[in-house]
C-alpha cells in the first residue's frame, strides 16, 4: 500500500483566471478543431463535443441535432442492424459519417455486431470501444483485435484515468483514449468501489501523456455546466463527452413521466440496475450496480441547450484572449478556489 499526497482537482476546485483580450465579440471565436489521428491517419474537422454512448443520450435523434452543429454523437450499442439501416437510409448528406461513432463492448457478440454494422455501412469512420474499467489486459487485447480488423477506422478506447494506461491504449491501436472513472452524474463507481480520480487532474495528466505520442483524449464525465466544458478543454482535452447535460430533451432517450404536474425524463447510468435489467435481463450475481436512475426535468428541444453550451465556450475564449478553441489550453491559468458561485437565490 502507498499513499499519494499531491492534490488532485475536480472541475469544482478551480476557476479560469481572465486575461487581456483583443477580441471584440464572442462571435469571432472559432470552435472548430482539426485533427489527424494517430493510426487511422484520417483527418477530422468539427466542434469536438460528443454525446455519450448511453441509451438515453446517444440516440439517432440526438445525433441529427448535433451533426447540424458539426458536433459528434457516440451512438449507443443497443440499436439493431435494422435500426442502423433505417437511420442511415434517411440521411440526405454523407457528412453524417463524420459526426457519429459506432459503440461496442468487448464480448464476442459485441464484436460480431460491430463487424456486421461496418460491413453494411463501410462509410462509418469511428469505433468507440467502451468499458467501465479500461485497466484489464483483456481490454487492451481487444483494442489490438479491433485495430487489426479495422485498420482504417478511428478507434476510441476507455475508460482510464492515468497517463501510463493512456499510453498503452494508444500503443495498442487506439487513436483516442476516453478519460474518466466515476465523475458522471449517474455513476456510482466511486461509492461502490472506492475507485476513481478527480476529473480535471485526470484530464491534465492524460492529455500530457497522449499528446506526447500523437494521440488524443476525450474528457468523459463530470461536466454539469458550460463552464465545466470550458475547464475540460482548458485542461488539455481534445474532445469533451457529455451525458447529463444532454439528458431530459425531446431527442434524448428515457421514459417521459409526470410528477405533481411537472414532466421529467428518466436518465440512468449504463451500469445501473435499470440498464442491466433492460439489456441483460438482470444484474449478474457476481457484480454490483455501479449506476443510478434519476428523473431529469423535461428540457424541451436539445438545440437550445447546445446553443447555451457553445455560447458559454465562446465567452470563455474571449475572457482569456483565445481567438480559437485550439488556443484555449495555452491561454488557461487555473486558480484554486473554495467556492464557485453565489447561490443565495435558487
Amino acid at each position: 500500500m502507498r499513499v499519494e499526497t499531491d492534490i488532485k482537482l475536480g472541475f469544482k476546485d478551480v476557476l479560469i483566471r481572465p486575461k487581456r483580450s483583443t477580441l471584440k465579440s464572442r462571435s469571432l471565436v472559432e470552435l472548430d478543431r482539426t485533427f489527424t489521428f494517430l493510426h487511422s491517419k484520417r483527418q477530422w474537422s468539427g466542434v469536438p463535443i460528443i454525446a455519450a454512448n448511453m441509451d438515453t443520450i446517444g440516440t439517432f435523434e440526438v445525433a441529427e441535432v448535433l451533426a447540424g452543429q458539426r458536433m459528434l454523437c457516440a451512438i449507443h450499442k443497443h440499436y439493431s442492424l435494422d435500426d442502423w439501416q433505417s437511420f442511415i437510409g434517411r440521411q440526405k448528406a454523407d457528412d453524417i459519417f463524420e459526426r457519429i461513432m459506432v459503440s461496442t463492448g468487448v464480448a464476442d457478440e459485441d464484436f460480431n455486431k460491430l463487424s456486421q454494422i461496418l460491413v453494411q455501412h463501410p462509410e462509418l469512420l469511428f469505433i468507440c470501444i467502451d468499458v467501465a474499467n479500461g485497466y484489464a489486459e483483456s481490454f487492451v487485447e481487444y483494442v489490438v483485435k479491433v485495430r487489426q480488423a479495422f485498420p482504417d477506422k478511428t478507434i476510441i478506447a476507455g475508460n482510464v484515468v492515468t497517463g501510463e494506461m493512456v499510453e498503452e491504449l494508444l500503443l495498442s491501436g487506439a487513436d483516442i483514449a476516453k478519460v474518466g472513472i466515476g465523475p458522471g452524474s449517474v455513476c456510482t463507481t466511486r461509492v461502490k468501489t472506492g475507485v476513481g480520480y478527480p476529473q480535471l487532474s485526470a484530464v491534465i495528466e492524460c492529455a500530457d501523456s497522449a499528446h506526447g505520442l500523437g494521440g488524443r483524449i476525450i474528457a468523459d464525465g463530470g461536466c454539469v455546466c458550460a463552464g465545466d466544458v470550458a475547464k475540460a478543454f482548458g485542461g488539455g482535452a481534445d474532445f469533451v463527452m457529455l451525458g447529463g447535460m444532454f439528458a431530459g430533451h425531446d431527442e434524448s432517450g428515457g421514459q417521459l413521466v409526470e410528477r405533481g404536474g411537472q414532466q421529467f425524463k428518466l436518465y440512468y447510468g449504463m451500469s445501473s440496475e435499470t440498464a442491466m435489467k433492460k439489456h441483460a435481463g438482470m444484474v449478474a450475481n457476481y457484480r454490483a450496480s455501479e449506476g443510478k436512475t434519476v428523473e431529469v426535468p423535461y428540457r424541451g428541444p436539445l438545440a437550445e441547450t447546445v446553443s447555451d453550451i457553445l455560447g458559454g465556450l465562446r465567452s470563455t475564449c474571449t475572457y482569456v484572449g483565445a481567438s480559437a478553441l485550439r488556443e484555449l489550453t495555452k491561454r488557461t491559468t487555473f486558480i484554486r478556489v473554495m467556492e464557485q458561485e453565489n447561490r443565495t437565490f435558487e
